[in-house]
């Protein structure tokens, strides 16, 4: 059985979504970050990283969480009856599914992390005062885009009529935001598109068994 290790709310929680979505057998297994549980010789000896979250499938090790993801959709979406989170090889929704999840995690997510770690820039505090402004007014131009982005989509979600793991991704990272000065929720386009996808039963559940209470985002 797969067995996704995660630590709530952190980045295993795409994942998490999509394993929902597909439907399959999968056994959660928490690691206690505020115990430092990832970076006990058990845990390290299966991710030397020591980071979350962390996928078993077999013989198969994997760790970040846009890999994950892709993983997991192009392994089991077709068997799953969900083909709509994977889109065919070779097509335009491909290519814009590789466009927004390198866009998402090596772009917004790696801003997010700038904003919530900036002692990891800076030793003075009020060097990282202004790195953790500066990250959020950053963030904020990135979330601009984006609400432009599904503004222009000829569709509900990233890629148009059809979810794909990278909607699932976003909604990830706009959770993180909600205690900002202005929340993904509060963008015109991003508010109805973030409620859309929070009543699906995956993000749901997920949430629910993370114990994530409001505000979900």
């Amino acid at each position: 059985m797969i067995q996704l290790f995660y630590s709530p709310g952190t980045a295993c929680l795409a994942p998490h979504f999509l394993l929902e979505e597909l439907g399959i057998a999968y056994e959660l297994v928490l690691i206690d970050t505020a115990k430092q549980q990832h970076q006990e010789a058990a845990y390290l000896k299966l991710n030397p990283k020591g980071k979350i979250p962390f996928l078993i499938d077999g013989e198969l090790h994997l760790s970040e969480s846009a890999a994950i993801c892709l993983y997991l959709a192009e392994k089991y979406a077709d068997a799953r009856q969900v083909s709509h989170v994977n889109p065919a090889l070779g097509t335009t929704e491909r290519a814009g599914l590789y466009q927004w999840m390198f866009y998402l995690s090596n772009t917004l997510q790696a801003e997010l992390l700038s904003y919530f770690y900036p002692e990891r820039l800076s030793n003075d505090d009020a060097t990282a005062t202004q790195v953790k402004a500066h990250a959020e007014q950053r963030v904020a131009d990135m979330l601009r885009y984006i609400d432009t982005q599904l503004n222009i989509t000829p569709g509900t979600y990233l890629l148009g009529q059809e979810l794909s793991c990278a909607d699932l991704f976003l909604f990830m990272l706009c959770r993180w935001t909600r205690g900002m000065t202005k929340p993904a929720r509060e963008y015109p386009h991003l508010k109805p598109y973030l409620q859309k996808l929070f009543d699906r039963p995956s993000i749901q559940n997920s949430l629910a068994q993370e114990g994530i209470s409001a505000p979900y985002y």
